[in-house]
């Protein structure tokens, strides 16, 4: 699962929030201690009902607004790590192009019919779980309710991102790993142990054989994403998009 490439925004940025809220958690006594900057506030006035329209499909306002709050969220906490004033006009265009790549995904899987088994959406289930650091998928489900996404909502998404991995993993094919490249991977992975330990300290280094599998699931995720991008931008050659926040 950890080559899986979330592209349903709505919920990966919402189970970053959790499982940071977690973490937040974990740390009360120092968060009080310190306190911490203002968040800004997402700008949602002037929203169009509808957003997009992709082959006679609309992206309501109501799609929109939810990924838009979850990705301006992630951003807001990046600004306060790097100072830089979120540009909300660009982000909602960035979001709407988003959304408008991931409709075009959706319907090349329909139309070639993909379907997603029990078992298949189990695992991502699974790993969202996990990934969010909750217990249980009750606590999972509930607690994305409390960030307005139903539990009928969050499986039928889960659905059609089994689907989207299976396009995705069509169009990619076998991807080839190459050692070469592992190797290059893993001199990045030691030289950033070796600076975030400092001179006075001796690291805890995977060896390469340990970390192998890992390393294997970057090189086939970056195919992965490469390969998608491919694919929406020969889709939208002949597709007939309206962004309307454009």
């Amino acid at each position: 699962m950890n080559r899986k490439w979330l592209i349903l925004l709505s919920i990966a940025v919402l189970v970053t929030l959790l499982a940071a809220c977690g973490g937040e958690d974990d740390n009360e006594e120092t968060q009080e201690e310190t306190e911490a900057p203002e968040m800004p506030e997402p700008d949602l006035e002037g929203i169009p009902d509808v957003v997009a329209e992709v082959n006679g499909e609309e992206l309501s306002k109501d799609e929109f607004e939810a990924n838009y709050v979850g990705q301006f969220q992630q951003a807001a906490f990046q600004s306060q790590l790097t100072g830089e004033e979120i540009d909300q006009d660009q982000l909602k265009v960035q979001v709407a192009e988003g959304m408008i790549d991931l409709e075009l995904l959706l319907q090349e899987a329909n139309r070639r019919e993909y379907t997603a088994s029990e078992e298949e959406t189990q695992e991502i289930l699974d790993a969202l779980v996990t990934q969010s650091g909750l217990e249980s998928e009750e606590e999972f489900f509930s607690a994305m309710e409390e960030q307005g996404m139903a539990e009928a909502e969050v499986s039928s998404q889960i659905e059609q991102q089994v689907k989207l991995d299976k396009l995705i993993e069509e169009e990619a094919g076998e991807v080839e790993i190459d050692e070469e490249e592992l190797q290059d991977l893993y001199d990045q992975y030691t030289a950033q142990q070796e600076q975030m330990a400092g001179e006075d300290e001796d690291p805890e280094i995977q060896s390469f054989e340990e970390m192998r599998p890992n390393l294997e699931e970057q090189i086939i995720a970056q195919e992965h994403a490469q390969v998608s991008q491919s694919l929406v931008e020969s889709l939208r050659e002949d597709a007939d998009i309206t962004n309307h926040l454009s």
